[in-house]
């Protein structure tokens, strides 16, 4: 079963291309224009175990907003493109990563319900042109375009970077879980037939 979910946007703002191959390696080949963001990609396919082609252009001159924002909605659509109809995924995923000071869980419940809950204050920071509320514009996007039910806090921290990372690399590890196939299941896992 080969598990392969592509999309692309186009919009005044931005341009975004995604190849996401959800049974990979962790490879990822992403340009955004946003170093820190390229970065942030990279571990998200790095720990989610999933092979990532990503190519993105926007309107960076007036800030990466709409950049983060359109490649989540990119991400999430190809996500879900390739879950397909869900059958024999495990659905639920959670993780809690620390990174240094800096420590954040990630819960997912791949149920076909968008709803993305976020807590936890960074500080105002900009890293490598990447605002750090941005994260949470991120995870909002993938949500919503992947149908996910997705919960992610930054319990602890100090350093915007750490605290970033630790929730993206939590987002990765819960979403691998997730997603991941169990041997001999077959069925949608849901009492209802359907996610």
């Amino acid at each position: 079963m080969s598990r392969v979910g592509e999309a692309r946007r186009k919009t005044k703002e931005t341009e975004v291309r995604v190849r996401l191959e959800l049974d990979g390696s962790g490879r990822a080949e992403v340009k955004t224009g946003i170093g820190f963001f390229d970065h942030m990609l990279d571990a998200l396919a790095r720990h989610a175990l999933y092979d990532l082609d990503l190519s993105a252009v926007g309107d960076l001159h007036i800030d990466a907003h709409h950049t983060v924002e359109d490649v989540g909605i990119v991400l999430g659509q190809a996500l879900d493109e390739a879950l397909g109809d869900r059958a024999g995924i495990t659905r639920f995923g959670q993780a809690t990563v620390p990174m240094d000071e800096a420590r954040a869980t990630a819960v997912i419940d791949v149920s076909g319900r968008p709803l993305c809950v976020f807590e936890g204050e960074l500080p105002a920071a900009a890293i490598e042109g990447f605002d750090t509320d941005l994260a949470e514009e991120f995870f909002r996007a993938v949500a919503g375009a992947a149908k996910l039910t997705l919960h992610v806090s930054i319990e602890a921290g100090t350093n915007g970077h750490h605290m970033v990372e630790a929730s993206f690399k939590a987002f990765a590890r819960a979403l691998r879980a997730a997603i991941e196939v169990e041997p001999g299941a077959t069925d949608i896992p849901s009492t209802k037939g359907l996610l």
